[in-house]
């Protein structure tokens, strides 16, 4: 194998120069904000968890995660997701804590798909988790919470698509009963776009015209809230309508909350189908081909940490909210005023403490040791030079401490 060169890095890996980190704080800052003014706390969990507790129990597959080994030779994982660190937090440090809890969190995640297709291997997400809390109120609350955030953060146009996986599952195990190879076929199809194929699939079935017409409809169920009467009619199934009936429940809460504008019903979603259990939802921006956030409600994972309860929660996929902002001027590209304060070497001290004054005012300030003192910096203290960036909105002031005349 060739061995790697000086500058190159792992396949996945990314590098943040420090405007791209700027605008990585100030999408953090902003999600984080917002989510405290909600009520959620944040939580910060270690990089590296257990493969036997956490890795197992993450929504992540197996051969997409991070292993390595400790000293001792147990298997560790990279955390491929935050929401099963949380969950492992709140079954145990936090096992006394009243329900719902309300926690938010910003941190690097790790997973090897993402290699794939110049995809990244390690990203950053900032989210939030609701736990003991399964009414309608809560999921709606999340999806509320994720609109603002990505309002906060400067997606000026995006739509949150909203499913239900309990109602593509009652779907199938009413088509396809104990037909489950079928019914993953049938769901990664949905997962990946891929209605051809599903056509294709659902077409080959050796089962009556009734239920292959019921696989048929799916397809067609986007849209407003009209879409939820289309689909109560398909199937008399209770798992159906109980998912209809809470949809609506939802729909009503963000109506309240006067977000209905940016929400899509679809009932095609499943996401991550092995790990959801009711409502699901993802967040699109213009002009991006991968979603921006994502979640949705996972009742079965508390219990695997000791404390059975229903959750439900989200993740800002904050890496792609900086990359659709990069080369904008909108909410995240707004910088503060640098201030350069050149010096000679008489005039040090001075320098230095006017810097710390300004400092203290909350200014940037870059001191800058100056060789020789030119004729037109002999005027002294105050003289100032203004320069701005293609977005007009950073300047940085130059103020030069030097010899007077």
């Amino acid at each position: 194998m060739t061995k790697p060169r000086m500058f190159e890095k792992p396949s996945g890996m990314r590098d943040y120069l420090p405007e791209a980190v700027r605008r990585l704080r100030v999408v953090e800052g902003k999600a984080l904000r917002t989510m405290d003014s909600w009520g959620y706390a944040q939580i910060i969990t270690p990089t590296m968890e257990y493969y036997d507790t956490v890795g197992a129990a993450s929504s992540t597959s197996d051969h997409k995660l991070f292993k390595l080994l400790n000293q001792r030779g147990t298997t560790m994982v990279l955390r491929s997701d935050m929401t099963a660190p949380i969950a492992r937090v709140v079954g145990s440090l936090l096992g006394k804590e009243p329900f719902p809890i309300r926690l938010s969190y910003h941190a690097n995640v790790f997973r090897s798909m993402e290699e794939e297709a110049g995809r990244e291997a390690e990203f950053y997400q900032t989210g939030a988790e609701m736990i003991g809390d399964g009414s309608p109120d809560a999921d709606a609350e999340v999806i509320a919470l994720s609109i603002a955030c990505l309002e906060a953060a400067g997606i000026e146009r995006f739509k949150v698509a909203l499913g239900h996986h309990g109602f593509l599952q009652g779907l199938l195990e009413c088509a396809l009963p104990n037909q489950e190879v079928v019914q993953t076929q049938l769901k990664l199809r949905l997962v990946q776009r891929d209605v051809v194929g599903y056509r294709e699939l659902v077409n080959s079935l050796s089962i009556e015209q009734e239920y292959r017409n019921y696989l048929e409809k799916v397809l067609h169920l986007r849209g407003g809230r009209e879409v939820l009467e289309t689909a109560r009619g398909i199937a008399d199934v209770s798992a159906i309508q109980q998912s209809i009936r809470h949809l609506e429940q939802v729909w009503s809460v963000l109506m309240a909350y006067g977000v209905e504008e940016h929400i899509v019903l679809d009932l095609t979603m499943l996401g991550d189908f092995s790990y959801y259990t009711g409502t699901i939802f993802e967040g699109y921006a213009a002009d991006t081909g991968f979603p921006v956030m994502s979640g949705g409600r996972y009742d079965n994972l508390l219990q695997q940490f000791g404390r059975p309860a229903p959750a439900t929660g989200f993740a800002l996929q904050t890496t792609r909210i900086v990359d659709a902002l990069s080369g904008s001027c909108g909410a995240a590209d707004e910088g503060e005023q640098v201030m350069t304060i050149r010096y000679d070497e008489l005039h040090r001290q001075e320098a230095f403490q006017e810097a710390a004054r300004l400092r203290k005012e909350g200014k940037n300030v870059v001191t800058q040791l100056i060789g020789t003192v030119c004729e037109d910096q002999r005027d002294g203290v105050g003289k100032a030079e203004v320069h701005s960036n293609a977005c007009g909105n950073r300047g940085i002031e130059m103020l030069a401490f030097t010899n007077r005349a």
